[in-house]
């Protein structure tokens, strides 16, 4: 059984364990991926054709399924830590695109029992000079990808669009939701503050042997319902547009859940 631990971006990485020494070549690497296999309620996840039903009871469908992974941590049984190189850490997993399914990296060799990682982008580097936030970092392809707030210079950490016969008609004649939820915790003033830290234990479905080679996969399924149905049911008819307001916190504490470790592939 997984544990989920949700901290805030106070707490991020200030796990009591002995940090590991850096490698000193690659030759004392080894690639390690995560899969993000995203599904709906135990259904696989289908954009735009299939119908799903919310806990309140809501029909809706899924247009955009989108969200960051980054600074991911591994674990040994004798609490060394391995912390990914952090210019290497930072995902974009979109349910339109399969080969952003795969975290990829590289772990020294060595058997890992736990993992973490933050869903969403950590302060530090949503405030970083521009020049060292690339890749799906790069402010300009975010706002391509529609993760990245120009008005508010943040980014947003997970984004879930679809239509619902319970939302509102917008300018082009649909019935769409939108969650686009994000917030670090501000600059000087603290603010909303949605950054979460999953922490998996992956011992009951299989640690990650990772070995010179071969690739180690550890592989989640990703319960998007999660968003809808957790701590608090969100409602499409009540909140069919979820953006930058305090009511944010509620769904990003329902997709902190989300994360369920299936298996591992060694």
């Amino acid at each position: 059984m997984i544990k989920i631990f949700l901290y805030t971006a106070m707490t991020l990485g200030l796990f009591s364990c002995k940090k590991e020494k850096q490698p000193q070549n690659d030759e004392t690497m080894t690639e390690m991926t995560v899969e993000f296999d995203n599904i709906m309620g135990g259904q696989n996840l289908f954009l735009n054709t299939v119908t799903y039903t919310n806990a309140a009871g809501e029909p809706f469908t899924v247009s955009m399924a989108q969200y960051y992974i980054s600074n991911i941590k591994l674990r040994k049984a004798d609490g060394t830590e391995y912390v990914v190189n952090q210019d290497s850490s930072y995902f974009l997993i979109k349910e339109s695109d399969p080969l952003t399914r795969f975290a990829r990296f590289k772990v020294p060799a060595g058997n890992y029992h736990q993992i973490s990682f933050v869903v969403g982008v950590d302060s530090l580097r949503s405030t970083m000079d521009i020049t060292q936030r690339t890749g799906v970092l790069d402010p300009a392809g975010g706002m391509d990808d529609g993760m990245y707030w120009g008005w508010n210079s943040g980014y947003i950490f997970l984004r879930l669009e679809g239509t619902s016969p319970l939302a509102p008609v917008d300018p082009s004649g649909q019935r769409k939701y939108r969650f686009h939820i994000g917030g670090f915790g501000g600059y000087s003033a603290p603010t909303i503050n949605n950054i979460k830290t999953v922490t998996t234990d992956l011992t009951a479905s299989g640690i990650a042997q990772a070995r010179a080679g071969r690739t180690a996969n550890i592989h989640y399924l990703v319960d998007l319902m999660k968003v809808f149905n957790g701590t608090t049911n969100i409602s499409i008819a009540a909140n069919p547009s979820i953006m930058f307001s305090n009511y944010s916190l509620n769904v990003a504490n329902n997709y902190a859940t989300m994360f369920y470790h299936d298996h591992t592939e060694n």
